[in-house]
């Protein structure tokens, strides 16, 4: 069965810990491949990327720190983490319009 690689980005996400941004809403059983965080910001900023589901909020990184102009990859040497129909991926960063994140994902990983 072939697999459908897809790919979600957000820009500029929230500053709002209370309020992050939603950047994936999954419709069936996903596997994130990737989610990679980007500092934009001419300063360090810090990034929380969590996954809501049931009304549970699940941190996958908290409070991360990313150097000015680096990069965070949050999914390493062929790790995935499972998503399932209705769970939530959202980010903030401590820094207004400083991180980009990325996620690139396999949709419905079965059938």
């Amino acid at each position: 069965m072939a697999q459908d690689f897809e790919r979600t980005y957000a820009s500029s996400i929230s500053n709002n810990s209370a309020s992050p941004t939603s950047i994936l809403t999954s419709n069936s059983d996903d596997a994130l491949i990737s989610v990679r965080c980007v500092n934009k910001h001419s300063s360090s900023a810090t990034v929380t990327v969590l996954i809501a589901s049931g009304g549970t909020d699940y941190n996958v990184i908290k409070d991360a720190p990313i150097p000015t102009g680096s990069s965070l990859e949050l999914i390493d040497s062929g790790s995935k983490i499972v998503i399932q129909n209705g769970d939530v991926v959202k980010a903030s960063s401590d820094t207004a319009s400083a991180v980009d994140v990325l996620i690139s994902f396999v949709d419905t990983i079965s059938s």
